[in-house]
């Protein structure tokens, strides 16, 4: 009996006889099955927070004259916008929907993130995130390229991630509380590093306590868009002791979403200019 022999195994020799009687079938993975964006054309920032949390109010806007620079957030949901009658209305300041994941990029973008501009507005542009589908720092890469860069010149407001109740199933898009704040901040500082400014946040009290376990980490790094359609702001998501936009109404004088920023127009500028 040769050394082979004597080291082989009684049941691997069975195995393979058996192995050799046996028909092979080789088997091969199937396509990856391609991300859902059926709904992007709708998903808006506060879209799923009106869903989820409802509407009960808003404030009194004489009670915030003069002290509250007025703007509002589109998407592609809107269409063209009209800007010069938005600035005629009293809009100061716009956000626009450039992307979602890494597969959708509104068809609308350029128009209503160039008309705002040239209507005189600071604009900025907001990804609406989808923790589901990539990491955050693919996301964050993804939404530079697609409009959310930073660009100097005191006339653009850093990119804002848009983080919300997940519209195609489980809220928090199966992660843990851990992992989704790990997820968030591989968005934001993938998108500091990349653009050298920080992003800013946009959520709800409620989906952040509900998803994040109201995570304190990023209250003294990303500014704070917080959505709320009541007559005053309540609390706040842990960490932030105040928010730099507060998103108050779905609709009204302005396309789209309504907002206050907290403070005067220079303080917007301010916000564009980096400081």
């Amino acid at each position: 009996m040769s050394r082979i022999e004597r080291g082989r195994r009684p049941w691997r020799t069975a195995l393979a006889v058996a192995a050799m009687a046996l028909p092979w079938t080789i088997v091969t993975a199937g396509p990856a099955a391609a991300a859902d964006y059926s709904k992007a054309a709708d998903d808006t920032a506060g879209s799923q927070i009106a869903v989820h949390e409802g509407v009960q109010g808003g404030p009194a806007r004489a009670d915030l004259a003069g002290g509250q620079a007025l703007g509002h957030d589109v998407s592609g949901h809107q269409g063209p916008v009209d800007w010069a009658k938005a600035a005629a209305s009293g809009a100061q300041f716009a956000y626009v929907k450039a992307t979602e994941g890494t597969g959708y990029v509104s068809p609308h973008f350029a128009q209503q993130y160039d008309g705002a501009h040239k209507a005189g507005l600071i604009r900025g542009a907001y990804h609406f995130a989808r923790p589901d589908l990539s990491s955050g720092a693919a996301q964050a890469e993804y939404f530079i390229a697609h409009g959310g860069a930073w660009r100097k010149g005191g006339t653009t407001l850093p990119g804002a991630l848009d983080i919300e109740y997940n519209p195609y199933g489980d809220a928090c898009y199966g992660k843990s509380a851990a992992d989704m704040t790990a997820w968030i901040a591989d968005f934001a500082s993938t998108y500091l590093a990349k653009q050298h400014r920080s992003a800013i946040i946009y959520t709800s009290t409620s989906w952040w306590k509900r998803c994040t376990g109201n995570t304190a980490r990023f209250g003294d790094t990303n500014p704070l868009w917080l959505a709320r359609y009541a007559p005053a702001i309540g609390e706040l998501p842990a960490g932030w002791d105040k928010q730099s936009i507060w998103q108050f109404a779905r609709a009204g004088g302005l396309p789209g979403d309504q907002n206050y920023y907290n403070g005067p127009i220079s303080r917007v500028q301010a916000l564009a200019r980096g400081a």
